[in-house]
């Protein structure tokens, strides 16, 4: 871990790029809804052996938000939409998984969800934060269950959705597996062309008028814009592993969002997850919606999400 002389973790936050953005006058892509930027929130972990980049805004019940599956993906393009109004009362934590965003390089050779939930532990931990509450989405929301399961005690809550509940995805009884939006994500990872992020996006979305020049080109700066973890993503397994019979484990209180036309992880999956997850409190599937809930359905996901959080 690399600390400075006061034997503290280096955390670099974003100064000196900030102030060059504000001397050019360039606009800042997905801002919240209270006009916070990706910058300004920005802050950056330095291990030995690789990088932790996570955004906080906002005071109170700690939160974590891990963020969905994909090329380009980050914590700030899953879950900005809905930061504003949830960090009036929460002291909100948004992390990039491993070989995400500003996360990695981060080799390995286990179940991924394993590897992204020991990597928010290890930056819980760091923050000195003992108890949180996790909101994922898609691998966000598997890693989720993942770290409940491995960190007893730890979690107060859990809201998630676009997600299957093992390492290697759960068996399907009507949809087809693999998915389209699998078999079009793996397409694009393994030939990221122009066209095929935009297909890429035109899947995961239900609404098209979402799929800006905007969005297209941050998904393509984040996606290329460090190689190295790409690379490291290339030399890594992901080991299959079911948590399908462990889930029963989870005693805590969870609220599942899900999108009905989710095209990666179908509805089946929630159905399936609610039946397995004693304490879950409710499922809401939100019509006119696709793999990212918080992007495409903000206003409905914060009600639901501010309603279960005031639950305590």
């Amino acid at each position: 871990m690399t600390t400075d002389s006061m034997g503290h973790t280096k955390i670099i936050h974003n100064v000196e790029l900030i102030n060059t953005i504000q001397q050019t006058g360039v606009s800042m892509p997905f801002l919240t809804s209270n006009g916070i930027s990706e910058l300004e929130t920005g802050k950056t972990l330095n291990f030995d052996d690789y990088d932790i980049h996570y955004h906080e805004l906002g005071s109170g019940d700690p939160v974590l938000f891990l963020h969905s599956y994909g090329p380009g993906s980050t914590g700030w393009l899953t879950f900005h939409k809905v930061l504003g109004a949830l960090s009036q009362n929460h002291r909100c934590i948004v992390m990039d998984l491993a070989n995400y965003g500003g996360t990695g390089p981060i080799e390995y050779n286990e179940p991924v969800h394993s590897v992204h939930a020991r990597v928010a532990k290890t930056l819980l931990d760091s923050l000195g934060i003992d108890q949180v509450t996790l909101i994922g989405n898609s691998v966000g929301a598997t890693t989720s269950m993942v770290f409940t399961l491995e960190n007893p005690g730890r979690v107060k809550r859990l809201i998630i959705g676009g997600c299957h509940a093992s390492t290697g995805g759960d068996p399907y009884v009507i949809a087809n597996y693999p998915s389209e939006g699998l078999r079009v994500t793996q397409a694009t990872y393994a030939n990221p062309t122009d066209d095929a992020l935009r297909w890429y996006l035109k899947v995961h979305l239900d609404n098209q008028s979402l799929i800006t020049d905007e969005l297209f080109d941050y998904v393509k700066s984040s996606l290329n814009e460090h190689p190295e973890y790409q690379i490291a993503q290339g030399k890594s397994f992901s080991v299959p592993h079911s948590n399908l019979g462990e889930l029963a484990n989870i005693q805590v209180p969870t609220l599942i969002i899900h999108g009905r036309f989710d095209r990666m992880v179908t509805v089946e999956q929630a159905l399936t997850i609610m039946g397995y997850l004693p304490a879950c409190s409710r499922l809401v599937v939100l019509n006119n919606c696709g793999h990212w809930p918080p992007f495409e359905q903000p206003d409905l996901y914060i009600r639901y999400a501010m309603d279960f959080l005031k639950e305590g």
